[in-house]
């Protein structure tokens, strides 16, 4: 059983700033639904056996547009509700969406932030990759936006990110320093939850990070692999979007 997490819960406040008014982004659209960043990625060319979508912000919203827009995949959306959306960090919408699917008999997760724009051939490699997953991507490693991943001297994985988008520091030597993709995936079941298990509640009020560092540096090397995207693109603002938009149409 394959499973998909896409979290949406946060407030999109830098995309809404540049629009002008307040915004779903991940249901944002000029033309059509087909161009919101949700649509583009549930509708990759792979399937799941379950889509986990947790939201928060503007959430009757999210659940309107789920009844209505996405009928066809019916009741294999887990549509789940972050209360916490406001005052708890992104850690929270993903321990949720593992909660929901506690009970489930699956036998990999593939987790996406919810305001990406991806390239299928790319997402199609993480889909049908055998093992763990990890990805990144070729932008400039910007504080204000990435989400920063580097091996230290022993060639262990450590993920920085600044919820200020100020600076990031990295106060040890490293191998080498890369932008995550900010998709990974989790090809060993019992071991995710285990992890889960392991981390305190409060911690899962932190960053989604807590959850990734703990499953993939607990790993070695040679135990997952990374994927580099052809195309990628992080939308924190309505120009980004529109970036989106150019690449798919590019394909």
């Amino acid at each position: 059983m394959k499973i998909l997490i896409v979290t949406v819960a946060g407030m999109s406040s830098r995309f809404s700033q540049s629009l002008g008014h307040s915004c779903l982004k991940c249901l944002y659209y000029e033309n059509h639904i087909e161009d919101s960043l949700l649509y583009t990625m549930l509708h990759q060319d792979r399937t799941f056996d379950y889509y986990v979508i947790v939201g928060g912000f503007m959430y009757d919203d999210l659940k309107a547009a789920i009844e209505e827009e996405f009928k066809e995949f019916g009741d294999k959306i887990l549509l789940v509700k972050n209360e916490h959306y406001a005052d708890y960090g992104s850690g929270y919408s993903l321990y949720l969406g593992l909660r929901e699917i506690e009970d489930k008999d699956y036998d990999e997760v593939i987790f996406a932030e919810g305001d990406l724009y991806v390239d299928p051939k790319s997402f199609g490699e993480i889909y049908d990759h055998v093992g763990n997953v990890i990805t990144c991507n070729t932008e400039p490693i910007l504080a204000s936006k990435a989400v920063a991943f580097y091996y230290d001297k022993d060639y262990a994985i450590h993920y920085i990110y600044d919820t200020a988008h100020s600076i990031l520091e990295i106060n040890e030597p490293f191998q080498g320093i890369f932008n995550s993709g900010q998709i990974w995936k989790f090809a060993d079941a019992d071991k995710l939850k285990k992890v889960v298990q392991s981390i305190p509640e409060r911690e899962w009020r932190g960053t989604n990070l807590v959850l990734i560092q703990e499953y993939f540096g607990s790993l070695s090397k040679s135990e997952y692999d990374i994927i580099t995207f052809a195309k990628w693109v992080n939308c924190n603002t309505i120009s980004d979007y529109r970036k989106c938009i150019k690449m798919r149409e590019g394909q």
